[in-house]
């Protein structure tokens, strides 16, 4: 049996942490990370994290937010949590990881700001996706992935891409950084950035469509702090840019926007 290593530890760490920001935000299950435990074997992750975070997307307050981080993966494929969702890898070899999973996109309410009265919610929805990604190392990683089913009509589609790395400081400090981006299909983009005729005559809003295009980039960065070899502290900052018809939306009220997230973790 292979052991992991309080080194191992330490990466793994900073890239699945790396994700509770993204459990919040636009970039939501943008990438699959299966590190909560070593290749080959079973385990998981349980913490808390504290998140400041927009209240929609392009929108220019932020609300703040303490969630659960919870993660588990088995040796037999099959993983589950808050960073990756429900789902299945097919590889046996920890440099590729590829399979099928369902998500869940958290919707809108139009409660959450003054912009989107009139508008109606957005339930939340489950989603059904594939995934891709190659770990060249154990400090870098390039993922992909493809999701459907969120936004009013069940149709809205997303195609993710993204690269990350860390780099040791000591034994006991690593910083790391990821980035990438987000396209969207019409469905997802009318739900989310559109206006259609119903919803400009309940609102202040006159009727914007958008295409399918690229709608986000973000940069992220973070920093872990070792405690001992199964506990860390970490702190993720990320910033999101808006591009496309959704940077050209009327429920857009800024084009950047930032994350930022502490939270503790004890891998099991």
């Amino acid at each position: 049996m292979r052991h992991t290593t309080p080194s191992t530890l330490f990466i793994t760490a900073g890239f699945a942490l790396s994700l509770v920001c993204a459990q919040v935000s636009a970039q939501t299950f943008n990438a699959v990370q299966l590190h909560a435990a070593a290749p080959g074997q079973s385990g998981g992750m349980l913490g808390v994290a504290a998140l400041s975070t927009p209240e929609y997307q392009g929108s220019a307050k932020n609300r703040k937010l303490i969630v659960p981080v919870v993660d588990y993966q088995w040796a037999n494929g099959w993983f589950a949590g808050g960073s990756n969702g429900l789902g299945y890898n097919f590889s046996g070899d920890p440099m590729f990881h590829y399979g099928v999973r369902v998500t869940g996109d958290i919707g809108r309410k139009e409660k959450r700001a003054k912009l989107l009265r009139g508008l109606g919610d957005i339930d939340a929805k489950s989603e059904i996706g594939a995934f891709f990604t190659f770990n060249p190392g154990a400090a870098t990683y390039f993922g992909s992935s493809v999701r459907y089913g969120a936004g009013n009509d069940n149709k809205g589609m997303l195609f993710d891409l993204s690269a990350g790395f860390t780099e040791s400081w000591n034994r006991n400090l690593r910083a790391g950084a990821s980035l990438g981006a987000s396209y969207a299909n019409d469905n997802y983009m009318q739900s989310f950035f559109g206006i259609s005729q119903a919803q400009a005559a309940r609102s202040a809003h006159k009727i914007y469509t958008p295409k399918a295009g690229l709608k986000n980039t973000y940069v992220s960065a973070f920093v872990s702090y070792m405690i001992n070899d199964r506990t860390s502290l970490n702190l993720i900052v990320t910033s999101d840019r808006l591009a496309g018809d959704a940077k050209s939306s009327p429920l857009s009220e800024k084009t950047r926007t930032s994350s930022i997230v502490a939270a503790a973790a004890y891998r099991f």
